[in-house]
């Protein structure tokens, strides 16, 4: 039986609004590190359990990702696949910063066509899927239409932590050194779903993450994209999955900051 995208849609909701309501209710649990630096809560595993049984149920056959699985895979490129981050700024959280969310993503073929992220404790639902838009707590949602980078506001992903992490953040310092000469503000808001459905809402300009894990990028990346923003990576390719890094933009700034993030790197 074939399962059209707007019932896609509507699973994709309801599981990501069933784990946003155990973020926003349930205990927080253990905390562990992952590695350096790098922490997971008992909760982070309780959402993607949660949700991954929901979506087995309710779409059998779809493979599944999840932040606290195990690695993907290359056999899994081509297949149907529901991609989920269960607490996109885990640090956030710990900390009691509002600033995190439920991600879940579908990707098809490779590319992401659905992307619900749900922040519950700012009561903010973003949601797309291809060719039908971007919405905000129901409302459509369009990329800003800034025109030049003095004028943006611009954030950015964290900093890098664990192996490599000096070699890795001199590009990372450098960039910002960049932005804080060019643009009129620089965030960090730790969590890239919320880096990426700010720039569709046009709340921000732009955001640069030098790096790139489908969890953390593929729901943000289609309801960007649905929204009207531009999203690439830095050689100027058509971001995806398998790109080095993370670049959403209001269209008519765009080239100037892929440029800038280039300058940045030399």
């Amino acid at each position: 039986m074939t399962v059209s995208r707007d019932e896609l849609l509507k699973v994709a909701r309801s599981a990501v609004d069933r784990g946003a309501e155990l973020l926003r209710t349930a205990e927080r649990g253990r905390i562990r590190a992952k590695s350096d630096r790098d922490y997971v809560t008992d909760l982070d595993r309780r959402i993607q359990d949660h949700i991954r049984r929901y979506l087995a149920e309710t779409t059998p056959g779809f493979d599944f990702l999840g932040e606290e699985s195990d690695p993907m895979s290359g056999d899994r490129a081509g297949q149907r696949m529901w991609v989920l981050d269960p607490i996109d700024g885990t640090s956030n959280f710990i900390h009691g910063l509002p600033l995190c969310a439920v991600s879940l993503a579908l990707v098809d073929d490779g590319e992401p066509v659905i992307g619900v992220v749900n922040a519950p404790f700012l009561n903010l639902e973003y949601y797309a899927a291809a060719e039908r838009g971007a919405f905000g707590n129901g409302t459509p949602i369009k990329a800003s239409k800034t025109e030049t980078l003095g004028q943006a506001i611009v954030s950015i992903g964290d900093y890098a932590v664990g192996p490599e992490a000096e070699v890795k953040n001199k590009r990372r310092f450098a960039l910002t050194a960049e932005l804080a000469a060019t643009v009129e503000r620089v965030r960090m808001f730790g969590s890239a779903a919320l880096d990426l459905v700010w720039v569709a809402e046009g709340r921000t300009d732009a955001c640069i993450m030098l790096s790139n894990k489908p969890w953390d990028t593929a729901a943000g990346v289609v309801i960007s994209r649905e929204a009207g923003a531009v999203v690439l990576d830095s050689t100027f390719r058509r971001h995806s999955l398998g790109s080095a890094d993370t670049i959403a933009a209001a269209p008519a700034v765009a080239d100037q900051l892929i440029a800038l993030v280039n300058r940045s790197s030399c």
